[in-house]
């Protein structure tokens, strides 16, 4: 199977077969992320698009990334922050007088933890955790970025990634007890590696 590079190079030379392929491979996982950080599935397939337009505007410009998967996320955070700042999003929340943190979780967005109860209750704590110990939680954890990649789509220091990250889940421990073993199950550690050191250094818990 092509690496993420391999694909970007392809695309970049005009091959729509890579493109096909880059697309299948990052539409859901980042449909998802947009979904959980917005919480409008609706608005999360329009940002999925712009993303991946933003990219073929890079390509076409030969501006290829240096690291792809952090680069989308990256995109898509930028993209949810610029549309939270926009007209348009403070006129929908006068409809609707609620904060994003305050809205159900879609269907959707359930579904794709499998429905499975220690996991909502995981996704309702979450909420509680300041703002970039969430964002990190879910990168590193429910779609499996590295801390480094983590690093390069919020911009900050690894060494602050990783306070945040250890903080948060100690937070999450505190809030679920047990329960937040199941973090282990979303992609981010094998539940063999509980209690061992992650080759960042970070224990997972």
């Amino acid at each position: 199977m092509l690496t993420d590079e391999e694909l970007v190079q392809a695309m970049a030379r005009g091959d729509q077969a890579a493109f096909e392929a880059f697309v299948h491979r990052y539409h859901a996982p980042l449909q998802h992320y947009l979904e959980r950080t917005l919480h409008d599935p609706r608005k999360a397939e329009d940002l999925v698009q712009e993303v991946f337009v933003r990219l073929l505007k890079q390509l076409q410009q030969q501006k290829i990334p240096d690291h792809i998967r952090p680069w989308m996320y990256r995109v898509a955070l930028n993209l949810c922050r610029d549309y939270w700042k926009s007209l348009a999003y403070r006129n929908e929340q006068q409809l609707t007088a609620e904060p994003p943190e305050a809205q159900d979780i879609q269907p959707s967005v359930v579904e794709i933890y499998e429905r499975q109860e220690a996991r909502k209750e995981i996704i309702g704590a979450l909420r509680s955790l300041p703002e970039v110990q969430k964002e990190i939680v879910i990168l590193r954890f429910f779609h499996d970025l590295k801390l480094q990649e983590i690093t390069e789509v919020l911009q900050i220091p690894l060494s602050t990634t990783k306070t945040h990250l250890y903080s948060g889940l100690r937070k999450l421990k505190a809030l679920l007890g047990p329960k937040a073993g199941s973090l282990t199950d979303t992609g981010g550690g094998r539940k063999e590696n509980r209690g061992k050191p992650t080759k960042e250094g970070t224990p997972y818990v």
